[in-house]
């Protein structure tokens, strides 16, 4: 019960403070780029592992979760409880968001003449969920998935070289989740113009959900090849699991190998 309240609440923060970013940037324009929005984002990673290590191992993110079990960092039977808990929060943060912000939303979609649930709300919907076709970059399909894969990848790589005992460069505990918000704000600069930068099948899948059910209807999931699924969920568990493995067989036994030998840690203790 504490992880899944860990994972619930912690989840629902990063949500809340990402996505609540993106709708005040489209509905009041208040940031002007894209590094303004993944610092917000990065910075409510940070508060949420913060404010949740101490209940569960913090991971806000089903490709964190699975990518856990694969390297052996955590036991599978945990693994649904902490899925369950993170589509939750996920979920609870876009209510949130759309009860905060939907006299606002109104007042735009009656402005620019925008018709909730048809094609031109993606405009609004995409302050749920994620969309990868429609923005000023051409994205195929394919490309999108790579997009997701490849930023999810890198994300667990840091997490993995952060938090691993054996790495002597590694920041203390305490610092920790400040570099990991700030690998998220690097990675969402990266990827965002392509894909808006979900890395996470919860955060992208629960306000997608609350969109849905709120009247952008297909609009929500406008793509009929299926790519909501193959690119904000299956690729970055994929990435995820990519990443695991590799960290796993091949840096973490390199950085074993160096802990034993490599003499900076016992020149910064003298």
């Amino acid at each position: 019960m504490k992880g899944f309240v860990g994972e619930l609440l912690g989840t629902f923060i990063l949500v809340l403070f990402g996505c609540g970013s993106v709708a005040v940037s489209t509905l009041y324009g208040e940031y002007n780029s894209i590094f303004q929005i993944a610092i917000v984002w990065g910075i409510g990673v940070m508060l949420a592992i913060y404010l949740t290590r101490h209940m569960s191992c913090a991971h806000l993110n089903p490709a964190v979760s699975i990518a856990m079990v694969i390297s052996k960092r955590m036991l599978i039977k945990k693994l649904p409880a902490y899925l369950c808990a993170q589509f939750i929060g996920a979920f609870l943060a876009g209510v949130t968001i759309y009860l905060l912000f939907a006299p606002s939303i109104e007042i735009y979609e009656s402005s620019h003449e925008i018709v909730r649930g048809s094609a031109a709300s993606v405009e609004t919907a995409r302050m749920f969920g994620e969309f990868y076709t429609g923005g000023k970059a051409v994205v195929s399909m394919p490309l999108a998935k790579g997009a997701e894969a490849f930023g999810t990848f890198l994300l667990l790589i840091f997490i993995f070289a952060l938090t691993e005992g054996c790495n002597v460069g590694r920041p203390s505990d305490a610092m920790t989740p400040v570099f990991i918000g700030l690998t998220v704000t690097s990675i969402i600069c990266l990827v965002a113009p392509l894909t808006q930068a979900g890395l996470n099948p919860a955060r992208d899948f629960g306000p997608r959900l609350v969109a849905w059910l709120a009247g952008w209807g297909s609009a929500a999931f406008p793509d009929d090849e299926g790519g909501f699924f193959y690119v904000y969920i299956l690729a970055p568990i994929v990435g995820g699991a990519v990443a695991a493995l590799f960290f796993l067989y091949v840096i973490e036994p390199l950085m074993k190998k160096t802990a034993q030998t490599c003499k900076c840690k016992k020149q910064s203790e003298e």
